[in-house]
Order: structure tokens, then sequence, then C-alpha cells
């Protein structure tokens, strides 16, 4: 065809629902379209479908000729399984066993008229069996599809190994090829599927495509957006005479988030140092162990917050003793009552040398009414495999305490949550500290830039940065995370690396690299 030609089939096509005068005009179609009349529907099975399920039948109209159809049932795939045939899924056809109530929308075929095809109509009838799908609310779409090609290349390949080759696009099939272009994944490869295909000898490839915006036991057609509105605090480190102005100072910024309507509000690492400045120790390492005196009093302060001002807190981190070692935990307290927290996994050079704080050797995930989140506290979150755990254990927001002396520090923060969102699929929020306490370690100086960031992609953000604020200035960050759109970009993302992440070659590699090391020791 001309660009000419191209120019008006675009603007006269017409995507539609079949029609019982369509019939002929497909029945034709499909003899040239399959090269095997045996194999193509007949008239009695057209008119069973659109009797049955007229909503699934769909074809596309150019200048009053069909040039391409496709027809579908409902079903329960469970009911089936992965070993079963056409005759059983489709019912020979004619889809009496058609179940309104079903989950999964099934293609029992899809047709392109010769003349028309790279002229993206197989496409339109994909887009349109997928308006079906989340018309009626249903998980997938899944089919049996031919892999016409392969007996050409059965002497040198078993159907699994030619359905490999064309994954890795090392050969071509026109059906298989094209499925996996529009974003459909293989199941697996099912013998005797289809009877008398001869092309595929016999053999299909059940494929499907996740519907993201699929509702469980709703009957809206649409998920409702899941927006959390989420204050980061920049907190500023100045002095103090008691805990009552540490509590004041902690209110303030609880009380502006609850007022602002946040579900969840941030504050930085080791923010509870600020006690120091009226406790005149001078040791570093008795410093801390001098707060783990303060921690009854901290877990009342918040926990009454958290009631009061009906708001989840993530209350930065304190410090924990337990027998002779000393712990530094993030706490989350919340708004019901309930008070979670996480030991901090990897300890810093400084914690370790100043501080002589231990590890802890567990990581949790922590289910909210903001979803399901994870702590990872200052260091940890340089390190991405923590991160990656989190997320396979169903961590939807990553909450990210921090303190850093330098812009350095800092900037690794910022660069690693950001690298953290992309990696994972997932939200991640930061709060660092501002200001400084001369008098101690490792608070004479802060540096910060604390936001809330998310997977670069067209729904979410365009610079990975929800909200952001300006470096060492006192302040909020306040933004709001849609819980409904990261489970859509994990499924239908631009980039998919939480589902495309190659795991069986990491952790082989992993184990490589543990015995290399175990040798050289």
């Amino acid at each position: 065809m001309s660009n000419e030609d191209t120019a008006d089939l675009e603007e006269k096509l017409i995507v539609r629902n079949t029609r019982y005068e369509d019939i002929e005009g497909i029945i034709k179609m499909n003899q040239l379209g399959f090269g095997n009349p045996e194999i193509a529907f007949k008239r009695e099975h057209f008119e069973s479908q659109l009797s049955i399920f007229p909503e699934g039948q769909m074809c596309i109209e150019y200048k009053g000729e069909i040039i391409g159809s496709c027809s579908s049932i409902i079903v329960n795939f469970d009911d089936y399984g992965v070993n079963h045939t056409f005759s059983q899924i489709a019912d020979d056809g004619f889809i009496r066993n058609h179940n309104p109530n079903g989950e999964n929308l099934y293609g029992i075929e899809v047709v392109v008229h010769p003349d028309y095809r790279h002229m993206k109509i197989g496409r339109r009838l994909y887009e349109a069996r997928r308006e079906i799908c989340r018309k009626f609310n249903l998980k997938s779409i899944l089919f049996g599809g031919r892999i016409p090609n392969y007996h050409n290349h059965a002497n040198n390949f078993s159907a699994e190994q030619y359905v490999e080759q064309v994954i890795k696009r090392n050969l071509y099939d026109p059906v298989l090829t094209f499925q996996l272009m529009n974003d459909f994944e293989l199941i697996k490869v099912m013998p005797n599927y289809l009877a008398k295909d001869e092309a595929s000898l016999e053999y299909a490839t059940l494929m499907e495509w996740k519907n993201s915006e699929y509702i469980a036991d709703m009957n809206e057609r649409y998920q409702q957006s899941l927006p959390v509105r989420i204050t980061a605090v920049q907190y500023n480190i100045n002095p103090i005479s008691s805990f009552e102005e540490f509590a004041a100072q902690c209110e303030y910024y609880v009380n502006a988030s609850s007022r602002i309507r946040s579900n969840m509000v941030v504050f930085p690492e080791a923010f509870t140092m600020q006690l120091q400045s009226f406790l005149n120790e001078k040791v570093p390492s008795k410093q801390v162990r001098q707060l783990t005196s303060y921690l009854d009093e901290y877990k009342e302060l918040f926990s009454d917050l958290a009631i009061r001002y009906s708001i989840n807190i993530v209350a930065g981190s304190n410090f924990v003793q337990k027998g002779d070692s000393l712990y530094h935990a993030v706490f989350l307290f919340h708004r019901n009552g309930k008070v979670d927290k996480q030991y901090k996994l990897h300890i810093s050079p400084y914690e370790k040398k100043w501080w002589g704080i231990h590890p802890g050797n567990e990581l949790k995930v922590f289910d909210t009414d903001c979803g399901k989140v994870s702590m990872l506290l200052g260091y940890d979150a340089l390190f991405p495999e923590v991160a990656r755990l989190a997320v396979n254990r169903g961590a939807d927001i990553l909450v990210t305490p921090f303190t850093a002396s330098d812009k350095q520090g800092s900037l690794r923060i910022k660069h690693c949550a950001q690298a953290r969102a992309i990696e994972n699929q997932v939200f991640v929020v930061t709060a660092g500290s501002i200001g400084n306490l001369t008098q101690v370690y490792h608070m004479n100086n802060q540096n910060a830039q604390s936001g809330i960031y998310s997977p670069i992609d067209y729904d979410l953000s365009e610079n990975g940065v929800v909200s952001e604020c300006a470096p060492n200035v006192e302040t909020m960050v306040v933004g709001k995370v849609d819980l409904e759109l990261l489970r859509r970009n994990r499924l239908n993302g631009t980039v998919t690396p939480l589902r495309d992440r190659r795991s069986d070659l990491y952790q082989v590699k992993m184990k490589d690299e543990e015995t290399k090391t175990a040798q050289h020791q």
C-alpha cells in the first residue's frame, strides 16, 4: 500500500462488534487468512458465538469489507488448567460453556485479511479484546496461539526449543512474534491443542496478558485510586533545654501534617540526639547509651501523638539496649495504637567506631492503612539487596530516615533512594535533619535534602520526584503517592524491572562468589 492508501485506511477503519450480516465476509476472510479451511470456523460457529456472547466478538470494517475479526469467551481458567485442548475450552468453537461469572477472557480466534497485514489490524483487534477484558473486570486474557512456522523447523527443534528461539528473536513466527510484541507472556507450550493444524503440528503456545485494572470481588469497572499523602520532616536539630521542648517541636510537625490530612509523617534518623543539648555528656559512646533511658518517654510521646492526631508516625530512630549490646532502631507508631520497630541492619563506620552499635538481623515489612511499609534506616538505603528483599515481601513504600554530616552523605542517600525506587518500582521517602549541636559528635553539622521519590514513568513522575524540598532549610515535604498506579506500573510499565529481574542468575553468581571467597580465605 502507498502512504496515501495508509492515510485513507486510518481514516475509514471501523472497529466494532460483529453482527450476523458480517458472517459471510468473515468466513471468506478466515479461509484466506488461515490458508487451511479445515480449521476455520463455519457459519454455525459464528451464529452460536453471537447468540451467547455478542460483546466478545469484534471485527474491523474498511470500505464495507471485513478485514479483521476476533472471537472470545469468558471462562474460569482454573476449571481447565494449562493442559487443555482447543476443543475443551472453546466447545469446538460454539462457546456453549461461556461463563458470564468467569474471571478470564479466552481468545479463540484472531484473523487478519492477508491484503491488510502489516497495517496494525491485529494490534487493533488485540486492543479491542483488552477493552472487553477491562469492561467485564476480568483478571486476564489467555489463548492458545498457533506457531505456523514450526513445521519448517521441526527437524531441528522440539516445539519448546522452537518457541524459545522465537522468544530470543533468533527465529520469526508470524503469530508468536506478534503476540510477544503485544505484551503477552508465555505460560507453556501445549501439544495436541488444535486438531488438523498441520503448520503448527498441533502445538500451541499458552499466552497471557494480565489486566492491571482488575478488581477482585468488586463490581466497579475500574479500581479507585489509592492515594497516600505523606509528610517528610526536614527537622532542625537546634539546642533545647528539656524533653518537653523536644516533644513540643515534634508535636508541631505532627499537628501540621494532620491538618493537611497526611496519612503518614516521617522524622529523621537519630533526631533524638537533640536531647543531648541539655544532658551534657561528652563521650560519644556514653551519649547514645544515655538516650536509651528516654526510650519509654519517647514511645509514650509518639504513641499519644499518633492516636490523638490520627496519623501514622515514623518517629525517626532511637537507641535500644539489649543486655550489653546497643542497637539503632526506627519506630513506626500506627494511628490505631500499634507500635512496630526495625533494627538497623547495616552499621556505618562511624556508628561502629564511636558508638559501638550492633546490627539487627531481620528485615520486616509492616502492614499499615497506607499499604505495606518497610523502613531502611540511613545506611541501609545504600544496599540494593535490602530494598529488593523488602519489595519481594510486598512493600509498597520504603521509608528512609537518615542523617548526614556533609553534602556528599546527603546526596548518597538521595541518589540511592531514587535508584531503589526505579529498580524496585516502589515509592521511597527520605527525611533528614539540619542544624547543629556543637557539643554532640556527628551532630555538629547536619546536611539534608528530604524527598519523596517514585519510579520514572508516564503515570507516576517524569523525573522520579514526587516532592522534594530545598537543601538545608527547616521545612516539611508533602507528596501524594498512589498505590493503585504503582500496582499497574509493576504490571504494565514502560519498563518492568521488578518483573524482569534474573533472580536465577543472581543467586547462582552470588553462590559462586561466596565459594571463591571461602576458597581464598
